[in-house]
């Protein structure tokens, strides 16, 4: 877990002053892990910390906080005193944040505690930031540290239809996927997307292709086959890090030997899965976005396995 500085800047420009709800340290079972965080505003919240009772209750103090101003940390033994079937205890730390609080934040880790820094978190951060890593989420010496999320995935989804929005509803709330969403006009997107996700409307998508990251990973599930084509012929002579056409085993064919007309190399082709997500899941939007979102995050894994970035790797 990460503090979402970026989701929490979204909210505080959308709602005003938000209150964050953080477990800040456990013992036992607990319904969620130390660093996981929601959001709450006057009128609603995002994220989670678990549901029920101390969910239910840590949310009506936070909107109690937001009027009040200040932080708060309060210990709850979740099995005595709320009901719960955890037997363990949760302290759970509530922050009120408006814009300027925000602007004071750190962009790498964020660490706040009672009196002076310790020596100990002066340490850690400095080894953590000397040796290019964030460090855990952890209390140290009545201290709370928490590594910012850094966009790790750089996504972009071609299309607003069933498919881009059940992608974009799935994908948006992961921690470290920076999406950026592509259709031919604004009335094309939803009013309900995520405060994450930036929406770009352009009359030729395929114009947009050489202002993506070279490391992007592309979704392609636009309206028109014609735009698909086009998209696939454009990332294929830009680059990017993977690529995903949502089609059958026909339209690829068609479309393999069409890119290979327009003198793109097999081995380059080949580099474009479809069709996308988990086909033993079946077509339906929110399945392909399961299957798509799973596989993201197996590769992702995988990777940050590899570069030491993850700890506990099998």
């Amino acid at each position: 877990m990460a503090f979402d500085l970026h989701g929490l800047r979204n909210a505080v420009t959308s709602h005003g002053s938000v209150a964050r709800v953080v477990v800040a340290d456990t013992a036992g079972s607990t319904p969620r892990e130390q660093g996981a965080a929601m959001l709450v505003w006057t009128d609603g919240q995002s994220g989670t910390i678990g549901g029920g009772e101390l969910e239910y209750r840590a949310a009506k103090e936070a909107r109690a906080m937001l009027e009040t101003g200040g932080d708060n940390e309060v210990r709850h033994a979740l099995g005595p005193s709320l009901g719960q079937c955890c037997g363990g205890a949760t302290v759970l730390r509530t922050e009120i944040y408006d814009m300027v609080r925000v602007d004071t934040l750190s962009d790498d880790v964020i660490a706040r505690g009672p009196g002076e820094i310790p020596l100990s978190v002066r340490h850690l951060l400095a080894a953590a930031r000397s040796q290019g890593r964030q460090p855990e989420v952890q209390r140290l010496d009545g201290w709370l540290i928490e590594p910012v999320v850094r966009p790790q995935i750089r996504l972009w989804i071609w299309g607003a239809g069933h498919v881009g929005r059940a992608l974009t509803q799935v994908l948006a709330p992961l921690p470290g996927m920076a999406i950026t969403w592509v259709d031919t006009g604004p009335e094309r997107f939803p009013d309900n997307v995520p405060a994450s996700v930036e929406i770009l409307p352009a009359a030729k998508p395929e114009l947009l292709v050489p202002h993506a990251p070279k490391d992007a990973h592309h979704l392609i599930l636009t309206f028109s086959h014609a735009l698909d084509l086009e998209l696939c012929h454009r990332l294929l002579g830009h680059g990017f890090a993977s690529a995903g056409l949502i089609g059958s085993a026909t339209k690829w064919a068609r479309f393999r030997s069409r890119l290979a007309a327009l003198g793109h190399a097999k081995a380059s082709i080949s580099r474009i899965d479809c069709p996308i997500g988990d086909t033993t899941l079946g077509k339906h939007p929110q399945a392909i976005a399961v299957g798509v979102a799973a596989a993201i995050l197996a590769r992702d894994t995988a990777t940050a396995c590899r570069s030491g970035v993850k700890d506990n790797c099998a």
